[in-house]
């Protein structure tokens, strides 16, 4: 199997009518079996290709027959196997991209400096800076003895990276170098405009000094654009390889860390789990900032409320049934929405009759139209996150779930954007102006692992509460059961006759000179409003509660407004199993403002 030859050229020379010509060269290339890479713009050409040496030789021929390009001389190697996978034809305003103005290689360049003559220089000791213009991963493989790395990611940050040079080295003889030279073909001139006065450039780059000079004063290998990565100074490839996540070209050493995962990481990109969370988790939250910027229920848009008939309406007329749950409405205001066919059916959404006989579990929509949502906080902070769970710290006012007011700017209507496909399973619930942990899981199967838990009671749930007057236990529970039915505003209260068990625990933490409590609270049952309600009972409303009132008054309030002062309730720390592994996880969330 005769040998593989691979050249790379480039040519700085005005070009025209490019199209015809890229069609010409990608018909030439296909019918000899070439891979590789031409770039054409109107600045030249550049080239990586590799084939036979006859269809290497039938390509350069056709170059040269284009004016501009008659003297087009390119470095060769070999090998024994096609370094590339497929030919490319590509057209670009720049063959190496740079972003200067007035940079005209073509035109002018600086004087190159012939690689026998750079050795030279080299062995006589003589007082010169070898400047690296290649990317920092390209000078990983090896460099020059004691050459300066220009210290960029890309070529387009060369101008950015002068900027930084000491400034005697405009004064001193500097010597530029890249693979095959095109690089400092531009980096030359700019250079000279930015007032360095000895610049040279080592002509035909790294590739043209090993063929004629070997590894002299060279330290490593060259890295070069194909699937060799690296040649060794007799421009043999070598045994390095590329990172398949990040690219990083890889020594043999570096192969040899165990932070080199092929096909998965190396070790410039190797991230712990930790890591790899860190950085998930920031990009959830710059997508949470997206899609509460602006408010998703600022922006006028029809809802659709659905409402299903509970059993003990089994019979009613809708309009019966609609006004026995749903008790936010009157049947006036009920008659009023059947009046202007704004109940519809559920699945055809179509008007329904208000005298229509329901039967239990059947389901209607309650159209609102144009609904201008209550502004809400946004400052959700993701604490937490992997394959089975989402820990977050909730702010307030915020609801987590459709309801009243509220359809769009809720905790649940923001997580299924950010995470979609996937919509997050709420594992408990925090009211809108309770504040701290709330858990997720990302899917059903982990939801029925964590929420059991709940059901059981053995998820250890801590809050810290500012109230409104001084227990005068350091210590005390509250067991007082508490309705199931909801009252006003969804409100609860004690009903020690036919009131669900409800147990609370509490601790003062410390008593304020302002007349207020710090208290911890550690409900042990899961109850609507519990925590709030027990102390209400109890005599000491908490702080900003606009529902639970001093002297065992109502409020008129279920949501705050953004501004308003806030409920003084925050859900601090929580402790259950994990839903993947089973093993005991805790996590808390920053004490707010009012608790410090």
């Amino acid at each position: 199997m005769p040998n593989i030859q691979n050249i790379a050229a480039y040519k700085f020379a005005t070009l025209t009518e490019l199209r015809p010509m890229r069609a010409r060269l990608q018909e030439l290339c296909k019918a000899r079996g070439l891979r590789g890479t031409i770039l054409l713009s109107p600045e030249g050409i550049n080239l990586f290709v590799a084939g036979l040496a006859a269809d290497v030789d039938a390509l350069l021929a056709e170059l040269r027959s284009i004016p501009g390009l008659e003297t087009l001389e390119p470095k060769v190697s070999e090998t024994e196997h096609q370094p590339f996978n497929r030919m490319l034809v590509r057209l670009k305003k720049e063959i190496i991209a740079f972003g200067v103005e007035g940079i005209e290689p073509g035109k002018r360049t600086s004087p190159k400096l012939a690689a026998k003559e750079l050795k030279r220089w080299l062995d006589e000791g003589r007082a010169v800076t070898l400047l690296d213009t290649r990317n920092d991963y390209e000078v990983r493989l090896g460099t020059f003895r004691n050459a300066l790395p220009i210290g960029v990611d890309t070529f387009r940050e060369f101008p950015e990276a002068v900027a930084k040079l000491p400034a005697e080295l405009k004064e001193t003889p500097i010597v530029m170098f890249c693979t095959g030279g095109i690089r400092c073909e531009k980096a030359g001139p700019f250079m000279e405009r930015e007032g360095f006065k000895n610049i040279y450039q080592l002509d035909g780059g790294i590739l043209k000094y090993f063929e004629e000079c070997g590894g002299a004063h060279y330290d490593g290998e060259c890295f070069v654009f194909d699937q060799r990565v690296g040649v060794d100074p007799s421009l043999s490839e070598t045994d390095s390889t590329r990172c398949f996540a990040c690219q990083s070209p890889l020594s043999a050493e570096e192969q040899a860390d165990s932070r080199y995962v092929p096909g998965k990481s190396c070790p410039y990109c190797f991230q712990t789990p930790e890591q790899q969370r860190a950085i998930a988790i920031a990009g959830r939250m710059a997508a949470i900032a997206r899609a509460f910027s602006p408010l998703p229920g600022s922006v006028p848009h029809d809802n659709f409320k659905p409402v299903n008939i509970p059993r003990d309406c089994d019979g009613f007329t809708l309009l019966a049934a609609l006004s026995h749950c749903v008790k936010a409405m009157s049947e006036e205001q009920w008659a009023a929405r059947f009046a202007v066919e704004r109940v519809l059916d559920l699945d055809t959404h179509e008007p329904v009759k208000p005298e229509r006989i329901v039967r239990a579990g059947e389901r209607f929509v309650h159209k609102v139209e144009q609904v201008i949502e209550p502004d809400v906080s946004a400052d959700v902070t993701i604490l937490y996150e992997d394959e089975a769970l989402i820990v977050l710290n909730k702010p307030a006012p915020l609801p987590m779930h459709a309801g009243g007011r509220f359809f769009r700017n809720t905790l649940q209507h923001l997580l299924n954007e950010v995470y979609a496909p996937q919509k997050p399973n709420p594992g408990h619930r925090l009211d809108a102006n309770t504040t701290g942990i709330v858990l997720f899981t990302r899917t059903r199967h982990f939801a029925s692992l964590l929420q059991p838990q709940f059901t059981r009671g053995e998820v250890r749930k801590t809050y810290i509460a500012r109230v409104q007057g001084h227990p005068a236990a350091d210590e005390f529970v509250c067991d007082a059961p508490i309705t199931d039915e909801p009252g006003p505003l969804g409100s609860r209260t004690v009903d020690e006759k036919d009131g669900l068990p409800a147990k609370t625990e509490f601790t003062v933490k410390c008593r304020l000179p302002d007349g207020t409590a710090l208290i911890e609270a550690r409900p042990l049952t899961g109850r609507t409003n519990q925590i709030r309600v027990h102390l209400w009972h109890l005599g000491f409303p908490i702080c900003g509660d606009a529902a639970y009132l001093p002297g065992g008054k109502l409020g008129t309030q279920q949501t705050l407004a953004i501004g308003q002062s806030p409920l003084c309730l925050h859900a601090a720390h929580i402790a259950f199993r994990h839903p993947l592994t089973g093993e005991p996880v805790e996590f808390s969330a920053p004490a707010p403002d009012w608790a410090l």
